[in-house]
């Protein structure tokens, strides 16, 4: 499943739309902890976090995460909100818990797969 995939599965709302949304998403990743993300986050997943600030864009950079998904509500500050846009990061959210957000992509992904 593509990042484009995903937002027009209308499963989470749309924070910021960056580059990249035809980059195939490998997994959904959960993490809160930022160096636990750094060293961990796969390459093209989709991280889901209810971390919405600058370090989380800085570590999605790093990482070559897809898209970030805010989950329980979490929201990006206004600071995060400019740099997303600056940095064309796509960022979705949802008032989901954590876990129940990544299973719904992961299941999302597994539904393509059959039908590919």
């Amino acid at each position: 499943m593509t990042v484009q995939e995903l937002i027009d599965s209308g499963m989470f709302a749309v924070e910021n739309v960056g580059e990249g949304t035809d980059r195939e998403i490998t997994q959904p990743f959960c993490c809160d902890l930022l160096s636990v993300a750094m060293g961990r986050a796969p390459e093209r997943g989709a991280w889901v976090t209810v971390m919405g600030n600058m370090n989380t864009l800085a570590v999605a950079s790093l990482t070559e995460t897809a898209c970030i998904i805010l989950a329980e509500g979490a929201v990006l500050d206004e600071v995060a909100k400019k740099k997303a846009k600056e940095q064309e990061i796509t960022v979705l959210s949802t008032d989901e818990p954590i876990f129940e957000a990544a299973l719904r992509i992961w299941q999302k992904q597994k539904e393509m797969q059959g039908n590919a």
